[in-house]
C-alpha cells in the first residue's frame, strides 16, 4: 500500500526555535513536530513546511505535509498536542492529493508585524517593545509602506547570502494599522526573500524615524541596491500569518 498524504495546519511561538527548519546543533519547530508525530504513529516521519521562519520569529498560521501508511491512533490530534511543548500547537489535519506540497503548491503568503511603543512585561517575547518609535511620523511610515507595491524585485530587502533563484515577488498589499495597543504592518505577496519582511519594517521605521528619506527608498529599489545602514527589526514581532492554496477548499478535513 502507497502512503497518503497528509497536512497539518499549526501555530507556533518561535521565541524557544532556531526557526521553523531543522538545524544541526539547535532544536527547530520542524524537529519537536517530527519527533512528537514519529513517536505517536510509531514510524519515521519527516514533515515538510511551507517556509522557512528564522529564529525567534512566529506563525500563527502554518502548513507542513507528511506522507503516511498507516492508520490514525483515536483521539490522534489531542495526544498529538500533548506530545508536544506548549509553544506548538496543532489545529487541523487534512488528507490532500499527492500533487500538494506544503511549500511549492502555495499561491501566496502573508505577515504581519506587530510593535508597541510602552514597555510590556507580558508581551516581551512576542511583539517589538520600542518605547522611542512612539514620536516617529506615522504618514511618512505609511508612505514607505505603498511605495514599495510599485516595484516587482526585491534586493534591496533581501538578506545577504541568500540562495534565491530569483530576487522577483509580486506584492499585494502592504500598509501599517496604528492603533494604541500595537502598531501592525501587514504584507501579502506569492513569495518572500529570505530576511524580507524584518528588512521592509526596519526601513519604515527609520523612514519614520527621519534616518532615511523617500526618495533613497525609491532610488535604491529602482537601482536594487541595498539602502545605507539596512536595520532588520527584531524577530519577536514577526508572525507568518496566512497561507494560501488554490484547491483548499477541496481538502478531505480528517480532523
Amino acid at each position: 500500500m502507497s502512503p497518503k498524504r497528509y497536512m497539518l495546519r499549526l501555530a507556533y511561538q518561535g521565541t524557544a526555535y532556531a526557526g521553523w527548519q531543522r538545524q544541526p546543533n539547535a532544536l527547530s519547530v520542524e524537529e519537536a513536530t517530527d519527533s512528537a508525530l514519529s513517536t505517536i504513529l510509531g514510524v519515521p516521519i519527516k514533515l515538510v513546511g511551507c517556509g522557512r521562519t528564522d529564529t525567534g520569529v512566529h506563525a500563527s498560521d502554518y502548513y507542513a505535509h507528511f506522507d503516511f501508511e498507516g492508520t490514525f491512533p483515536e483521539a490522534f490530534l489531542r495526544r498529538l498536542n500533548r506530545f508536544l511543548p506548549d509553544d506548538i500547537a496543532i489545529r487541523e489535519l487534512y488528507r490532500v492529493p499527492e500533487s500538494v506540497h506544503a511549500r511549492f503548491s502555495a499561491t501566496d503568503r502573508a505577515y504581519v508585524y506587530q510593535i508597541t511603543t510602552e514597555k510590556d512585561p507580558f508581551r516581551a517575547e512576542t511583539i517589538t517593545q520600542l518605547p522611542r518609535a512612539a514620536s516617529y511620523d506615522q504618514q511618512l511610515m505609511q508612505e514607505a509602506a505603498k511605495l514599495i507595491l510599485n516595484y516587482g524585485e526585491f534586493a534591496t530587502f533581501c538578506k545577504t547570502n541568500s540562495d534565491a533563484f530569483t530576487m522577483k515577488c509580486t506584492l499585494h498589499h502592504s500598509d501599517w494599522v496604528f492603533n494604541k495597543e500595537a502598531w501592525t504592518y501587514r504584507i501579502g505577496a506569492n513569495r518572500f526573500l529570505r530576511g524580507m519582511v524584518r528588512l521592509i519594517v526596519g526601513m519604515c521605521l527609520r523612514v519614520g524615524e527621519g534616518k532615511l528619506s523617500l526618495e533613497q527608498v525609491q532610488t535604491a529599489l529602482e537601482r536594487q541596491e541595498r539602502l545605507p545602514k539596512p536595520w532588520s527589526a527584531p524577530a519577536e514581532g514577526l508572525y507568518l500569518s496566512e497561507v494560501n492554496y488554490p484547491d483548499k477548499n477541496n481538502w478531505e478535513r480528517i480532523m
